[in-house]
């Protein structure tokens, strides 16, 4: 990732940390014009502290020290007592912050030299997501409606003894069931392959918006704009192009495999991608997605062995079957 990009992001933070910080100081201001008696306490709470600390470090006597304590213990529950009264939590004296990782810094609050999860995809969105995964607000599993498929069941056009509404639904438990077991290494990645217009992308959507609610990054990509990008950059024509992310972000989301140009280094890349996140390299859980218009018998001929193995020995595959809803105003 370019270091103007993170420059650019990290004085976003801060004047938005500034900004937080300055509707903090002004909430409590005037919360404590309206509740004198509590900042009364405050202030004893805040001198009794500091005399607790300087007469341990002067050695007096423990008779003293225990004396202070008790004192701050009562005024701690004074304190409790009079917020409780004013429905008010021990939260509502802290600022706001978007983000309680890192408290709106970009680096995790216990060890400033990790970036935490938030600023992580806020870069992966400048530089790859863009628009693809913009729509999370409206296709998620809120919005998900398996009445838009047919119940009923057609053996001989679907291949199947079991209705499309049955099988989304299916396909739904089992997207549920990846989100619930992510951090788990023997849960299986998910190949979503049918025809388009039958929820593929719309599924994807609600799975990465669940999985970027649990502070975890994720990465959309299509196939030809992914092996593209890592061609140009393995001949110098990207340098903007990370493949660390594709290797290391939580969640990779690889759509449109199949319609990409396919050449031996190509086929090479993709292998390597794969492979590399199944590994799970230093105890690092990664997870992949990948939707393809292709059936298993094509992407069998599309494939190599190597490639085709790893798709269905760690992959869930999930067949989307039914009649295109793209002009379906929601799924």
């Amino acid at each position: 990732m370019s270091n103007p990009t993170l420059k650019l992001l990290l004085k976003e933070y801060e004047k938005n940390r500034l900004q937080k910080q300055i509707e903090y100081d002004n909430k409590i201001n005037d919360f404590y014009k309206k509740n004198p008696n509590l900042l009364e306490i405050n202030d004893k709470i805040n001198r009794t502290s500091i005399e607790i600390s300087k007469t341990i470090l002067l050695n007096k006597n423990s008779d003293k020290i225990n004396n202070l304590n008790k004192l701050l213990d009562e005024l701690k529950q004074k304190k409790q007592k009079l917020l409780s009264n004013l429905n008010i939590s021990e939260d509502y004296f802290s600022p706001d912050y978007s983000c309680k990782l890192c408290n709106d810094t970009g680096y995790l609050v216990n060890n400033s030299q990790v970036m935490c999860t938030c600023l992580k995809q806020r870069l992966l969105n400048m530089q790859y997501n863009k628009s693809n995964i913009s729509s999370l607000e409206t296709e998620n599993f809120s919005t998900f409606n398996s009445d838009l498929f047919s119940d009923v069941i057609d053996e001989k056009k679907y291949n199947s003894n079991i209705s499309p509404r049955k099988n989304i639904e299916k396909i739904k438990e089992i997207s549920e069931s990846f989100i619930k077991n992510f951090n788990n290494s023997n849960e299986k990645n998910l190949l979503f392959t049918g025809n388009t217009g039958l929820g593929k992308t719309f599924l994807s959507n609600c799975i990465a918006n669940e999985v970027l609610q649990s502070e975890k990054t994720v990465l959309y990509q299509t196939a030809p704009v992914m092996l593209d990008s890592i061609i140009d950059y393995k001949f110098g024509k990207n340098n903007e192009f990370s493949y660390n992310d594709l290797l290391n972000v939580d969640l990779l989301i690889i759509d449109d495999l199949g319609t990409e140009n396919l050449n031996n280094i190509k086929l090479s890349e993709l292998f390597n991608i794969l492979n590399t996140r199944l590994l799970n390299q230093n105890n690092h859980i990664t997870k992949t997605i990948i939707s393809t218009n292709l059936s298993l018998n094509n992407l069998f001929k599309t494939y190599d062995e190597r490639i085709f193995s790893r798709l269905v020995g760690y992959y869930n595959i999930c067949r989307f079957f039914g009649e295109d809803l793209r002009y379906k105003n929601h799924l």
